[in-house]
């Protein structure tokens, strides 16, 4: 069981007294900070070539092996070819609806789901597999056929798993991942890794006083390039061609730079809905304090309090960008005053 400490903690008709055995392991794994797992659907493809070009990225062009649901593994060039061909996607109505024009959206149905299992640096990667491994088998074995793939090439393990959408024994049915979906999927893996001795948790975002939601896998790949690229000596920059930068960043910061310089934010009405649920998880935070200290845990209430307290204050993506501008032109001020009043080079 998981803590939903932004349901129950509110005083009220029905609401709760008392916290279960599995619900303060929960607040401890919570408070003490475990590792967060992650669980995300990065896309998936809507026709056979999409498909087999993600199995044959995912297996690194055959020199990862893709294990299947048969529990076998496929490896080498022609991998990806043949778990497609076993699958049978070709069989799929829905690749056969006609691709949309171009700038609209596509809105034939997806063949398969792409899902990555990920865990923080320093996770053994064999226990991250292990728990992806009985995930998978819980979750979709004998109805929908999947592969699945360890990655170990970035700090963080983790695992690429794609999931074909339609159902192998009820013609017609689908697999549809909705956003409790990933909550108990989270909430599951977690308890998986747990199982193999890996300190694990799933907890909501606001819940842990994180505000900042992560961005899509295109926009964390473009600004990874760019930070990568920004360390590198001036003297290696010249071999190497600057990454392409974010449309969606840059429109973001054009949003924020429009705002500076009318003297207006544009933010105001997203930090008062993240004010808002930070007022009700801090409400929940002491009420569930109080919970502890009527059940004899003041130990575990008194860290609760110190976590709650803790939390960062809430920022809108928008102010921080413009914080970071406004510390940028500072600094650009400083240095031209400091050029200024040294004054000309003497030869």
């Amino acid at each position: 069981m998981t803590l939903d400490i932004v349901s129950y903690g509110r005083r009220g008709p029905g609401g709760r007294l008392h916290l279960g055995s599995d619900e303060i392991a929960q607040v401890q794994r919570t408070v003490g900070r475990a590792p967060e797992v992650m669980v995300k659907v990065s896309g998936g493809a809507r026709d056979v070539g999409g498909v087999e070009a993600h199995l044959r990225y995912i297996s690194r062009h055959g020199k990862l092996p893709l294990e299947i649901d048969e529990g076998l593994a496929q490896q080498g060039r022609g991998a990806a070819r043949e778990v497609v061909t076993d699958w049978q996607l070709e069989l799929c109505r829905s690749q056969y609806k006609p691709k949309p024009a171009q700038g609209q959206k596509d809105r034939r149905a997806k063949l398969v789901h792409n899902i990555v299992l990920s865990m923080p640096a320093g996770t053994p990667p064999g226990k991250v597999l292990a728990a992806a491994r009985v995930f998978a088998r819980e979750n979709f074995a004998l109805q929908y056929r999947y592969a699945m793939v360890l990655h170990t090439d970035q700090p963080h393990p983790h695992v690429h798993l794609v999931v074909k959408c339609e159902h192998e024994f009820e013609p017609g049915k689908r697999l549809h991942i909705r956003k409790d979906t990933l909550r108990q999927w989270r909430e599951q893996f977690a308890a998986l890794m747990r199982e193999q001795g890996v300190a694990a948790n799933a907890t909501p975002r606001p819940v842990r006083g994180q505000i900042r939601k992560p961005y899509k896998d295109p926009i964390h790949h473009r600004l990874r390039a760019l930070r990568v690229y920004g360390q590198l000596p001036l003297s290696d920059r010249s071999r190497h061609r600057p990454p392409k930068t974010s449309t969606f960043i840059r429109a973001k910061l054009e949003s924020v730079l429009q705002a500076l310089r009318s003297g207006r934010g544009t933010w105001d009405e997203g930090q008062e809905k993240m004010r808002s649920t930070r007022r009700e998880v801090l409400v929940d935070w002491h009420a569930t304090a109080d919970m502890l200290r009527r059940q004899g845990e003041a130990a575990l209430a008194a860290r609760v309090e110190r976590f709650s307290a803790g939390m960062p204050p809430v920022q809108t993506d928008e102010q921080r960008m413009a914080e970071r501008w406004r510390e940028r032109e500072k600094g650009r001020t400083l240095e031209r005053t400091d050029a200024r009043s040294a004054g000309p080079k003497v030869r």
